[in-house]
């Protein structure tokens, strides 16, 4: 894919957007056992000038580190929990700057009683360890190892699911300390079918492929392992998502409105359905997950 073609290499995540059932039980699951902050509306980023309509309400809670947002809680009572099978949010992928930052949020959320630990992996790139949350949606929290020891072959970063012990790194490395940044690192979503992802992901978003394996496609921009991850482990065959709790939208950002310009025309030629307003691109992936693209600056 030719440079003009690709999202610009400081593309980042921003706050993942959750609609939810019960909104003071999950703001305190986020606040309590992730050692989140709740934010005022505005905190989350330039979301409320994007015209986000869920910012800003008495029903929507913002949680982050310090002034960044990562998660927007939407209180959407009446709505059902995702059918087994259904495309939508894998996880949310929370990066924590080092492994004692990491160590003590896991062992916040280890020791919260509505967590359910699902499991941990060395990934060379990053150590991870998972869990989800009392809905039902994943969470990944995770620190990356220097890039200068991630190894890369013909354009593919060496990721692997090696066993990582989580007694023993909590052991090694968990010691009181105030809370750290974290910033939201990749978004893990599952999908139909990978073909149609990659065709969504890299070739109308601009996204670049770091990794293709086991059913999952991985993809950055800027040389990042991973901004975004599709797989169709549980949801191969699944067509456009119903109206059910859980995702509700995933953010990313670019530099420039310039960036937003490049990126609508791309959606244009793919034939994509996006609203514009010149600061914000808003549309849905293949299978209706709701996406937001917006200019820093």
């Amino acid at each position: 894919m030719t440079t003009d073609l690709l999202l610009p290499g400081t593309t980042t995540m921003d706050a993942v957007t959750l609609h939810v059932a019960d909104l003071p039980g999950m703001t305190d699951y986020y606040r309590d056992a992730l050692g989140l902050e709740e934010l005022p509306g505005d905190a989350a980023g330039t979301a409320v000038d994007r015209g986000s309509p869920a910012l800003g309400r008495a029903d929507t809670s913002v949680l982050g580190r310090g002034r960044d947002a990562l998660v927007v809680l939407v209180h959407t009572p009446g709505l059902p929990a995702p059918a087994p099978g259904q495309a939508g949010l894998f996880h949310t992928a929370l990066l924590f700057p080092d492994r004692a930052a990491l160590a003590d949020v896991v062992a916040r959320a280890a020791q919260h009683p509505r967590s359910i630990f699902v499991g941990s992996a060395d990934h060379l790139v990053s150590e991870a360890f998972y869990f989800t949350d009392p809905e039902g949606n994943g969470i990944e929290l995770y620190r990356d190892r220097p890039r200068e020891q991630w190894s890369w072959h013909g354009g593919r970063v060496a990721m692997d699911s090696l066993p990582l012990d989580p007694q023993a790194f909590l052991r090694d490395h968990h010691v009181e300390q105030a809370p750290s940044t974290a910033e939201v690192g990749h978004v893990h979503l599952k999908v139909g079918d990978v073909p149609t992802a990659r065709a969504f992901y890299v070739d109308a978003l601009g996204f670049e492929v770091t990794a293709q394996w086991n059913g999952a496609i991985f993809v950055s921009a800027g040389g990042y392992h991973h901004h975004m991850a599709m797989n169709s482990w549980g949801s191969r065959g699944a067509g456009a998502r119903a109206a059910t709790i859980g995702l509700g939208q995933v953010s990313i950002v670019v530099p420039t409105t310039q960036d937003v310009d490049a990126l609508a025309e791309r959606l244009r030629h793919h034939e994509i359905p996006a609203q514009h307003d010149g600061r914000t691109l808003r549309f849905e992936d293949p299978w209706r997950s709701l996406l937001e693209v917006s200019a820093a600056t």
